[in-house]
């Protein structure tokens, strides 16, 4: 897939980068260097789209999130253009220093998902120093709908799901910011004829910043992992946006291939139709 071999490329684009400031960071590190002035954040948001980005809350910040997302709009009025069959996501993050943050959620899909997660920097970008921002991110779902029913002999770890990622980000200028995002994705129970229990993606996310308060959005996640043979009915996520800094919030409007919203079903279960179209937005209300 060309977009997939794009992604890769840009993959090895940044870490050539990262090669070239290791003594910078190494130096850091040592305490060779003055302290130099950290970048602003590359992303207004904590999501791109609907991948996570670098950004963190602040430290004692508290983040209300309500993410919802409609049906498929090309159902028409079959389903009222996506009114009917939406899911939504309710949670909170909390910064517990200005570079770990928690997080958890509910979600409305089939599983009845929780979703607990941990956002932690390793390093920040500096003006003429350190290129990158770097944050590590995990996230562990507990599915709550009733599994025995289908799975008699299941036991609570059966539920247990986890995804991890490694941001890697860039503000370019005060206009134009992008991300890769090494992924992995592991379920306890799975279907081996439709899943995997392991699954490695190469995701890539940018924002373009229009105006003093709108920006453009899209991140893409490519699976690297399927062995030939392996013919899965799911689609590699895709999602477009538009971020809407209203002062008190920030407000996203969303175009995905995915109604998923949690972290481990949107980059292995992306909808198994060629032509789903997902309107949807994420509201964060910080206090």
């Amino acid at each position: 897939m060309k977009i997939s071999k794009v992604i890769v490329s840009l993959s090895v684009l940044f870490a050539f980068q990262m090669g070239h400031a290791q003594d910078d960071l190494m130096k850091e590190l040592d305490g060779d260097n003055a302290k130099k002035e950290v970048v602003s954040a590359a992303f207004k948001g904590v999501q791109i789209a609907q991948m996570q980005s670098t950004k963190l809350p602040a430290k004692k910040e508290w983040y209300f999130v309500v993410s919802h997302r409609f049906g498929d709009l090309n159902n028409g009025i079959n389903n009222f253009f996506g009114l009917d069959g939406a899911q939504t996501e309710i949670g909170g993050i909390y910064g517990i220093t200005d570079w770990l943050s928690i997080q958890a959620s509910r979600n409305s899909n089939n599983e009845k998902t929780y979703e607990m997660g941990v956002k932690y920097r390793f390093a920040s970008q500096q003006v003429d120093g350190f290129p990158f921002t770097i944050v590590g991110y995990n996230t562990a779902n507990i599915d709550s709908y009733k599994i025995t029913q289908f799975f008699p002999k299941a036991k609570f770890n059966h539920r247990m799901a986890f995804a991890s990622q490694l941001l890697i980000s860039r503000k370019f200028n005060e206009r134009f910011s992008a991300q890769l995002a090494p992924t992995f994705v592991h379920r306890n129970m799975y279907d081996g004829l439709r899943d995997q229990e392991n699954v490695y993606l190469v995701g890539a996310g940018a924002r373009l910043k229009l105006s003093k308060r709108i920006s453009l959005t899209a991140d893409y996640s490519a699976r690297v992992s399927l062995p030939d043979e392996f013919n899965s009915p799911y689609r590699n996520p895709f999602t477009v946006g538009m971020d809407i800094d209203t002062g008190g919030h920030i407000f996203q409007l969303v175009f995905s291939n995915t109604q998923n919203m949690d972290d481990v079903n949107y980059y292995t279960h992306a909808g198994e139709t060629k032509k789903g179209i997902y309107f949807g937005f994420n509201l964060y209300r910080v206090f």
